[in-house]
């Protein structure tokens, strides 16, 4: 259906609208109930689209075009039995029409048989005038595989058939870019757009290329053509934002982010970048203020709260940073990320009971990162919790079997508590796996290498 059908039959759909609530029943032709339904489905009112298509099918019986808008409703709703069952009464009558192997693909692909939906499109292709989404459709039915190079192959020739099919051109995008392949990006882009030279998306994907293969200039001038072919494209100035970042031109990242609160609603993105530049300049008042924007804008983003709180971190502001990262745990009290800074900001405080809370909560949570073990474990150490320390190490032990940071911590606290044999066991394995980290023991455990047992153990093993 064409995108501007909504205003060619505005005036049949406020006439079935009128006639659904009086009750009253008005003629239509099978194009227009055709238009009503699609609009319908178009717009998610699924209930709606079906009783135009039941008064359509009542006063049309026999048009294929409703019928087969019956088959697209079935797929919608996963009544993929009943869909198959009038798919097939369908091809019988007209064996040739290109819609009728159109939804059955649609049906296997839902089926998640995909080379099957594949071997209908190409049927469909020898039946069509107008190969450009066919060619796009077995595309994505590649990415559903991720058959990358496949999915490749077939977005190119929709964009052969149709250049300005975007949605093909972002897949066709993804597809480089999930291969690695960005110089093969930037050299089918440049290609494009010398047929295609007013295309600000192209020129933006041009940008992104050079951006991943770290050619700043040449990013900058690609999202320049952007902006000239259209100045209002908002992703293209946030995206030569970026840019100027990375190349330290902080003033002029600040313009173009700005640019992007005029042209269209502050993005809560935009508004961080915005701090984040301005900090960086060293101006912290005006960094401040936009971190603040940030999380006004948008109350759930996760990296709003983290730059508001690691600023006040920075700052050595830490009641404020505390009460920051306080609110953002109120917000999501499963973010790993908060808790990392809660505990980041309670050991520069020296709250240790806090710091083991916010620990617990981490590993509680799936976090199994070695640092997060140790930094545990030193942590009940300064709190004269050796027990729960060990417990905790010999835990860290299951999930990182061969580290010997692990096991120097695990030997020193078995030897402090005069488990010496225990602690001897792990500490030949510690040694064993990498010496260099022996220094644990004069950091957290000088006490162990006054011991002549341990002396006499370490000369041996270093001298062997």
């Amino acid at each position: 259906m064409e995108s501007n059908m909504f205003e060619e039959y505005e005036q049949c759909l406020t006439r079935f609208e009128s006639m659904i609530k009086t009750n009253r029943v008005f003629f239509f032709d099978a194009l227009e109930f055709e238009a009503i339904v699609q609009h319908y489905i178009d717009s998610g009112k699924i209930a709606l689209a079906k009783k135009a298509l039941k008064l359509g099918l009542e006063q049309h019986p026999n048009v294929m075009c409703l019928s087969l808008l019956k088959v697209e409703i079935f797929i919608f709703e996963d009544q993929l039995d009943q869909a198959e069952e009038l798919l097939n009464v369908l091809e019988r009558i007209e064996p040739s029409n290109e819609e009728v192997y159109i939804h059955r693909a649609s049906l296997y692909s839902k089926k998640e048989n995909h080379l099957t939906a594949i071997e209908m499109y190409l049927k469909v292709l020898d039946l069509t005038d107008d190969p450009g989404e066919i060619l796009a459709f077995i595309g994505m039915e590649y990415l559903f595989l991720e058959d990358y190079n496949n999915a490749k192959s077939f977005f190119i020739d929709c964009l052969k058939e149709d250049p300005t099919d975007y949605s093909a051109l972002y897949n066709l995008i993804y597809c480089f870019d999930f291969l690695t392949q960005h110089d093969e990006a930037i050299l089918y882009l440049n290609g494009y757009l010398e047929n295609n030279p007013y295309s600000e998306v192209a020129w933006q994907q041009l940008g992104k290329q050079y951006y991943a293969i770290k050619a700043y200039e040449k990013a900058l001038s690609a999202y320049d053509f952007a902006t000239i072919s259209d100045d209002s494209f908002v992703g293209a100035y946030l995206e030569k934002g970026k840019v100027l970042e990375r190349l330290k031109r902080y003033n002029e990242a600040i313009e173009n982010y700005q640019l992007t609160l005029v042209l269209d609603d502050p993005t809560a993105y935009a508004l961080l970048r915005i701090g984040h530049c301005y900090e960086l300049l060293g101006a912290t008042e005006m960094a401040l203020q936009f971190y603040r924007k940030t999380i006004k804008e948008d109350p759930i983003l996760e990296k709003g709260w983290l730059a508001l709180a690691n600023f006040f971190y920075r700052q050595n502001e830490l009641d404020e940073a505390i009460s920051t990262i306080n609110k953002a745990l109120n917000v999501d009290q499963e973010n790993i990320e908060f808790w990392k800074v809660f505990a980041k900001i309670q050991k520069k405080l020296k709250h240790f009971e806090q710091v083991e809370e916010a620990y617990k909560q981490m590993i509680e949570l799936g976090l199994c990162d070695l640092d997060i073990w140790l930094e545990r474990s030193d942590n009940l150490i300064k709190m004269n919790q050796s027990d729960l320390a060990l417990v905790n190490l010999k835990q860290a032990a299951v999930f990182h079997i061969d580290e010997a940071e692990v096991y120097f911590r695990i030997a020193g606290i078995l030897i402090e508590q005069l488990k010496t044999e225990e602690g001897l066991t792990y500490l030949k394995r510690a040694y064993e796996q990498n010496a260099d980290y022996d220094f644990i023991l004069e950091d957290l455990f000088p006490s162990v290498l006054l011991k002549p047992s341990i002396i006499s153990f370490i000369e041996t093993f270093k001298s062997a």
